[in-house]
């Protein structure tokens, strides 16, 4: 059974247990394996309501059935949904509308009449090993406003140097998808990208930026909102963050933010309904074995990748290095000095200044 975050609230569809250390067979140690509970028969499990989950969860073990499956909950693991397939299992598939298009609102600043009201989610992706173990496949969520006024949301944890230009491929093919063959110009729709990155980008020292196109002198003037582009630094919101949650946007990102304490992200699910929404997605999410392994994959890949970058930034250095001692050998080879001097004084090998 996977272990996952105990959530602030579950669904209607889930019955929940709880056993305290104090009964007879279960580890008092929250590391070793708690024992499986089956529903249904005699059952010796207290019943409880969320309201009254212990206080000293790591003693606690807690076991919820959703839709006829079981799944144990400990406060061993948090998953982050900033992994880009638990993030799209999390927003980006059919039922996921509630916590999506208060992800949206809240990233866009709107409120009260400005609000978006309805979300149509465009695709479920065929999550294959390839895709899940590729670490340059995008994992983005797509989705149409009731203004007809598409959205793309991609979150990217690795630095790619392309941020950028990357940002408007996937807003202009949401941008021509928007009509078909024949149609009038007219009919294209407005796109809005809104992006979650892990690095520092842009560069400007905010937590949330927003381009368009506007005019160079007159900063007024906008071209046209078709195009909206967003980015959510989190970088910058670690180093801004003053510990509120007094607006939407602050409480999704203390959300997202696995550097924050458990208590805080859970803070922000006790204040909002589309976050409440979300975290009960999750765990039903990662009740499941083959999500937990993809999430993982997906983790790895990620990892593999910025291996590779280290490994080549290192090999770039020592490149460096290498090139810079054989310029000051073959400086000392022209000022007339012995091979084994050079070699005191570079380190180079004896053949390598020979060869020079």
């Amino acid at each position: 059974m996977a272990a996952v975050t105990i959530p602030h609230s579950f669904p209607e569809n889930i019955s929940l247990c709880q056993r305290i250390p104090t009964d007879p067979g279960i580890s008092k140690d929250s590391k070793k394996p708690l024992k499986t509970h089956k529903f249904g028969g005699k059952c010796s499990w207290k019943r409880s309501s969320p309201k009254n989950f212990s206080k000293n969860a790591s003693k606690t073990h807690f076991c919820a059935l959703i839709q006829g499956r079981e799944i144990t909950m400990t406060n061993q693991q948090r998953f982050n949904p900033l992994n880009d397939y638990l993030f799209y299992k999390i927003m980006g598939e059919e039922g996921d509308e509630v916590q999506l298009l208060g992800f949206i609102n809240a990233a866009l600043h709107r409120t009260g009449e400005n609000l978006f009201k309805s979300v149509e989610i465009l695709e479920n992706k065929t999550f294959t090993p390839e895709v899940i173990g590729d670490k340059t496949s995008i994992l983005d969520v797509r989705a149409v406003l009731q203004d007809n006024t598409r959205a793309n949301i991609e979150v990217q944890l690795r630095n790619h140097q392309n941020m950028d230009k990357r940002s408007l491929f996937y807003w202009s093919r949401e941008y021509v998808k928007g009509i078909k063959a024949g149609h009038d110009y007219h009919k294209l729709p407005n796109v809005i990208a809104i992006n979650i990155v892990n690095y520092d980008f842009p560069a400007v020292g905010e937590v949330h930026t927003c381009f368009h196109l506007r005019e160079d002198l007159n900063k007024n003037f906008i071209l046209t909102e078709a195009l909206e582009i967003h980015y959510l630094n989190m970088v910058q919101y670690r180093k801004q963050w003053k510990g509120k949650l007094d607006d939407p946007l602050s409480r999704w990102l203390a959300w997202f933010d696995m550097g924050n304490e458990k208590e805080l992200a859970e803070e922000a699910v006790k204040m909002d309904a589309a976050i409440q929404a979300a975290n009960e997605r999750m765990v039903y999410v990662t009740g499941d074995d083959e999500a937990i392994r993809a999430y993982e994959m997906r983790e790895m890949a990620l990892s593999d990748w910025t291996t590779e970058v280290n490994t080549a930034i290192e090999k770039g250095r020592m490149e460096g290095a290498m090139q810079k001692q054989i310029e000051i050998a073959r400086n000392l080879l022209k000022k007339g000095l012995t091979t084994d001097l050079i070699q005191e004084t570079t380190g180079l090998d004896i053949e390598t200044i020979k060869s020079l």
